[in-house]
């Protein structure tokens, strides 16, 4: 069977498995490890090779670990720490020390206790992302603290991976090694990674902005693979992991101005890859290992959803400083939603195999433990919230038909809404971008043109008419996104003025920094509206509260500009906000003496 035949049975299977899953509300994930279960040497025969397809698969994993470097920016992690390190060394140390107790209580020796402990305290990022992502629940508490504990997870992968040659056999890598051989090792592995920022720093920027200035779409794609897949290589190399190389190559380009670029154009290959890396895992499987232990397979699955669903309560319960988690109801969903096993335990495992660490039978055993776990949290979510969305998301974006407006309105929520009114009644023609399909046709009811579509995409941009319009309104709230649009629009459309809406201060400095160049704080004019009319209830002359309105506006805005430069600078804004409000008031006192 040449190599064509393989792609085409690959693609069918998963054409087939992957949206019937979908449909039953259990995800993706196991739609491609179905798939690959079906046409592997266990199914129906048709790929008898899966150690050259999971080898090949392995670059799914490092393009997931890239993206996952990419969401690194440091100034992100600074403020995530608590739940990052806090949250997530509080589920990893206790998941793994209740399961490895479990296990060595039922007979296992301490080292395939302890590498299936850590194999199984590691949740599916591709999985519970994906349900947090469909159920608008990323920006909720239980999001945000499952998000922080997947991502120390992701980051406790390289270590795990790097003790288990020696959990393999220590003897064996003490005896063919010298300390010579150690030392020559350990410099290479460094200098190698000292090149990795050196490059990442003087090369790989210039390099993508090259690209970009090209406005080739198809060379940007390139160079953004040439990156994940260049940097893997140089680290493999000197004997580390290329998902490492991946990773690293992410948080060196995180803080880029080319970050949602890079992401965009690997995120389609990650995919890709990363369905293949379970197709080989569903190759690898045998189902009929179930039949032959079926109720320790039973046991396996129950032990692992209990234990990590209450040491996960329990972390979320007695943290409540780092997650946040002060309902009862976001507790239960935190636990829920992290219960399963993830994607890294399938490389986990496969490295213990080889490692002669644990064997065939237990590795299929586990394997299907951790495929039957994702397909219960689904079903558990809905015990928890007893409603799930539709699957609206995944509708393809609307194409953009008729002549392009003068400006494009991001955002059609309440702001964005008023905005457009505004512009009909001048019959100022703009095309409107709205992400929520469910805000879409609903919106669309009372006659509004709207199209569906993600305004962070260029290619949506440009079929919106971002090249000829005049104003570029960004009426988007919630703030990672309307971040991620400003920077999209700073890059490839640098001529579009920015209108932006901003939800705090911190929002507006942000958009400040990326060239929007009028920003309204949603609350700021209603708010000053509402002091004005609480002044003239308490005795105030309407000349006189308009006027103290507008020196606390007018102070306001240019304390806002003041702070812009010292954001990110903790004690510097304490300290200027103290001399601010002192000034604010000596400004009240001599206003006041001028009426006297």
């Amino acid at each position: 069977m040449n190599l064509l035949e393989e792609a085409a049975i690959f693609l069918g299977a998963a054409v087939i498995a992957v949206p019937i899953m979908t449909r039953l509300g259990l995800g993706s994930v196991i739609g491609f490890i179905v798939a690959g279960a079906l046409i592997g040497p266990s199914g129906f025969g048709l790929i008898a090779e899966v150690e050259s397809t999971l080898h090949f698969a392995e670059l799914g994993v490092v393009f997931l670990l890239f993206l996952i470097g990419l969401e690194l920016q440091p100034s992100r992690l600074w403020a995530m720490r608590g739940v990052v390190f806090g949250l997530g060394s509080l589920q990893m140390a206790g998941t793994t020390g209740a399961l490895s107790l479990v296990m060595i209580l039922s007979g296992f020796d301490w080292k395939p206790a302890l590498v299936l402990a850590l194999a199984l305290s590691l949740s599916s990022t591709a999985f519970a992302l994906q349900v947090l992502a469909e159920r608008s629940e990323l920006a909720a508490p239980h999001g945000r603290a499952g998000f922080g504990v997947l991502l120390f997870q992701d980051l406790m992968v390289i270590p795990i991976l790097a003790i288990l040659p020696v959990l393999a056999d220590p003897s064996a890598a003490l005896s063919e090694s010298t300390p010579d051989d150690t030392w020559y090792r350990a410099s290479q592995a460094a200098a190698v990674l000292i090149g990795l920022l050196v490059v990442g720093r003087f090369l790989i920027r210039p390099l993508l902005s090259f690209t970009v200035s090209a406005r080739a779409q198809e060379v940007s794609t390139a160079a953004a693979l040439l990156v994940v897949v260049g940097t893997a290589i140089a680290v493999e190399s000197a004997g580390l992991s290329m998902a490492l190389g991946a990773f690293m190559a992410g948080v060196l380009l995180a803080e880029s101005e080319f970050r949602h670029e890079l992401e965009a154009n690997v995120a389609p290959f990650k995919g890709l890859l990363l369905g293949l890396f379970f197709m080989s895992v569903g190759m690898a499987t045998r189902p009929a290992a179930a039949l032959e232990r079926p109720f320790q397979l039973a046991a396996l699955v129950l032990v692992l959803l209990a234990v990590k669903a209450t040491v996960l309560f329990a972390v979320g319960s007695t943290a409540r400083r780092w997650s946040q988690l002060g309902q009862l109801r976001s507790r239960f969903a935190f636990a829920i939603v992290l219960s399963q096993g993830g994607e890294f335990a399938f490389v986990i495992l496969r490295e213990a195999l080889e490692g002669h660490i644990v064997s065939h039978a237990m590795h299929d055993l586990v394997v299907l433990a951790v495929t039957l776990s994702m397909m219960t949290t689904p079903l558990l979510i809905r015990l928890v919230d007893g409603e799930t969305r539709s699957g609206e998301s995944n509708r393809p974006h609307d194409a953009i038909e008729g002549e392009a407006g003068r400006v494009i309105l991001a955002g059609f929520g309440r702001y964005g809404q008023i905005v457009a009114r505004v512009l009909r009644m001048k019959r100022i023609p703009f095309t409107a971008l709205e992400a929520d399909a469910t805000q879409v046709d609903f919106v669309r009811r009372f006659g509004n043109k709207i199209f569906y579509g993600d305004a962070s995409r260029v290619e949506m941009l440009r079929a919106a008419g971002a090249e000829e319009a005049e104003v570029f309104v960004l009426a988007v709230g919630e703030v990672e996104n309307s971040v991620r649009i400003a920077e999209t629009v700073r890059t490839h459309f640098p001529h579009l003025p920015v209108f932006a809406r901003a939800r705090d201060r911190d929002h507006a400095h942000v958009l400040h920094a990326l060239g929007a160049r009028v920003i309204h704080r949603e609350t700021f004019f209603s708010s000053l509206r509402t002091a004005e009319d609480v002044l003239q209830a308490l005795g105030l002359t309407g000349a006189e509260a308009g006027q103290a309105v507008r020196v606390f506006k007018q102070h306001d805005e240019k304390v806002l500009d003041e702070q812009f430069e010292m954001r990110g600078d903790q004690s510097a804004l304490v300290s200027h906000a103290r001399r601010a409000n002192a000034e604010l008031e000596e400004l009240f006192d001599q206003d006041k003496a001028s009426l006297v």
